[in-house]
């Protein structure tokens, strides 16, 4: 009967362009989901069909991009970056894991602390990526399994977001969509801090209690046993008159065989290879790939093969070259492109010998496999090119290599200006966006940040997602779909009471944060949440707080940035995800409610 009411209020006085905004966005959830496009293509490809169909003037969809918050969120990653790499988050987060005590259920706790405390006022994807060597190297020493460690240390990244207004972009955008189109106050800096340690506690507990024990607790090898290698290399001889002498090793004949050049043996000195190396008659190649490729190519090549050899990390683990593990992130440009496509090699000067992804070990056609986000990457390279992923974006590291540009280190005038941000913004000296951008500005003329990495430090895919989204608001609003919509939803969820609307928003909230990223999902629910909220006479603010907070409970899969930095790394399943995050899930809800009344 509810469920007719319901239906009966949508289909009411519809018109054709509030269908057409409802149809538009489930398309582009269909589309977020496939992860076929990226999630900012979608956005503007929604954009573009609102403006097509005259739903919005080119003035109204593109005002989003205007926001101040994109401002604010661009200079909020700038600053991020500034703090990353002069080091301020590596020298509090190795501090405050040293302190910790070495006992499983103290390293949970401790760890989700410290995650907590740093994604308040860091990006939590950022503070995921810097804590994950830090936790492999204390697994290492407390013999305890990554996996008993990394999923927690995730969870308190996520939710210590809700802290703050700048804990997570999601609440950034929230605050601006409040301002610009709802007609709201924004919110405040700390306005969420109360419950948002609420929050932390209730998830710290719940982990230390129940969730560590649903987590997998066989310890898993790492490193060359964990890939899995195939169980032999070849080693062949260059003959006079190769066609492939005078061949770079990245685009050798062998290379697009799918070979990996591991050494070459020339004139009795050992050399490492890189991307630019330059093959020669005589040379002794160590090759690991496909035996059957490489007697196909034996008569034309002009090579001699040898013996095959039995491969080890002895054989990998060559004088000047190194192994390491890496994951690809979120954010990465890499993601839907395979090797070949993205000149990896000749990019980062490494060798990547095998990829793992879903509990499975890639080793066949890799040049050919197209990259997803948390993929776990055995590579192989120089010293020197594995410390220059510390400023790239791509991949993340899991092992720990140490303090990167010591030349760049300023971490007290780093912390210094992020500090003075927060206190001359909190306390409305002058507008956030405005003390955010000074800081931002200033980390790069101190030289706290480089240059170069200005405009690479900043989440593009995410500020044209959430202007893209600010549209599809004033869209439902100004068509009367989040009219229809609420009413449909108060037909259906009405007669349970106020309190049962609110944690029906939460929960969509939540279920499409899933498919979308947290900001996009909030985006989406909220013209309708406070539509709701205004003909059902609940406070439209603090509906709209407690649909920004419930996006940041996404921890009931491994399809949030933080958890998929993880999913490699800890070798976890899809489920074990499901397992000890959607309980998590429902208790962060049912806390949401409880201090609903309370004032958020």
């Amino acid at each position: 009967m509810c469920f007719k009411m319901g239906l009966d209020a949508l289909t009411a006085g519809a018109g054709w362009q509030a269908w057409a905004v409802l149809g538009l966005l489930a398309l582009m959830v269909k589309l977020f989901a496939s992860e076929r496009l990226r999630v900012d293509v979608i956005a503007l490809l929604g954009l573009a069909a609102l403006m097509l169909l005259g739903i919005l003037p080119p003035e109204d969809a593109f005002a989003g991009f205007g926001n101040p918050v994109v401002v604010m969120l661009a200079a909020v990653f700038v600053i991020g970056a500034g703090l990353q790499e002069t080091g301020v988050l590596a020298i509090v987060g190795v501090q405050l894991v040293k302190i910790l005590p070495r006992g499983e259920a103290w390293l949970v706790l401790g760890l989700m602390c410290v995650a907590a405390a740093l994604s308040a006022f860091m990006n939590n994807t950022s503070v995921t990526a810097m804590l994950v060597p830090l936790v492999m190297g204390l697994s290492r020493q407390a013999s305890v399994s990554p996996s008993r460690l990394l999923m927690p240390m995730a969870f308190g990244s996520i939710i210590g977001g809700t802290c703050t207004l700048i804990g997570t972009s999601t609440n950034v955008a929230v605050s601006g969509y409040f301002a610009s189109t709802a007609g709201l106050a924004p919110v405040g800096l700390f306005e969420t801090t109360r419950v948002g340690l609420i929050f932390v506690v209730v998830g710290i507990v719940y982990m230390v209690l129940v969730g560590r024990h649903l987590l997998p607790s066989k310890v898993e090898p790492t490193g060359v046993e964990d890939f899995n290698l195939p169980g032999f290399l070849s080693e062949i001889v260059l003959l006079p008159g190769s066609p492939m002498a005078g061949q770079r090793v990245a685009e050798s004949d062998l290379a697009r065989m799918e070979f990996r050049i591991l050494r070459i043996v020339r004139s009795g000195s050992t050399l490492v290879p890189d991307p630019q190396t330059v093959l020669q008659a005589g040379d002794v190649l160590l090759v690991n790939g496909d035996v059957s490729n490489l007697m196909k190519v034996k008569a034309t090549e002009g090579i001699e093969i040898r013996a095959d050899l039995k491969l080890g990390a002895a054989d990998l683990k060559q004088p000047g070259l190194e192994l390491a593990e890496v994951v690809v992130s979120p954010s990465s440009n890499l993601i839907g492109r395979s090797l070949r496509e993205s000149r990896f090699q000749q990019e980062f000067r490494l060798t990547v010998l095998a990829i793992h992804r879903l509990g499975q070990v890639l080793k066949d056609r890799m040049s050919r496999i197209r990259l997803r986000a948390g993929d776990l990457l055995l590579v192989q390279g120089r010293p020197e090119a594995l410390d220059a992923l510390r400023n790239r974006r791509e991949l993340a590291m899991l092992a720990d290599r140490g303090p990167a540009n010591p030349a760049l280190r300023k971490p007290m005038l780093a912390l210094g200006f992020f500090g003075g941000s927060l206190l001359v913004g909190g306390l409305d000296v002058v507008p956030m966006p405005t003390a955010f951008l000074v800081a931002a500005l200033a980390m790069v003329l101190s030289g706290c940040l480089r240059t170069a990495r200005l405009y690479d430090s900043i989440e593009w895919r995410l500020l044209v997602l959430i202007g893209g989204m600010m549209a599809f608001g004033r869209a439902m609003e100004r068509t009367g779909a989040a009219d229809l919509v609420a009413q449909a939803v108060i037909g259906v969820a009405g007669g349970f009471g106020p309190l049962a609307v609110i944690g029906g928003f939460c929960l969509v909230t939540v279920l499409l944060s899933q498919p979308m990223s947290n900001a996009a999902a909030a985006l989406v629910v909220l013209p309708v949440a406070l539509r709701t909220a205004e003909q059902m006479g609940i406070e439209p603010r603090s509906l709209g707080v407690a649909v920004m907070l419930a996006a940041s409970f996404s921890v009931a899969t491994p399809l949030e940035p933080s958890c998929v930095l993880v999913y490699g790394p800890g070798k976890y399943r899809f489920m074990d995800f499901v397992k000890v995050g959607f309980p998590l899930t429902v208790v962060l809800i049912a806390v949401l409610l409880w201090q609903l009344p309370r004032g958020l």
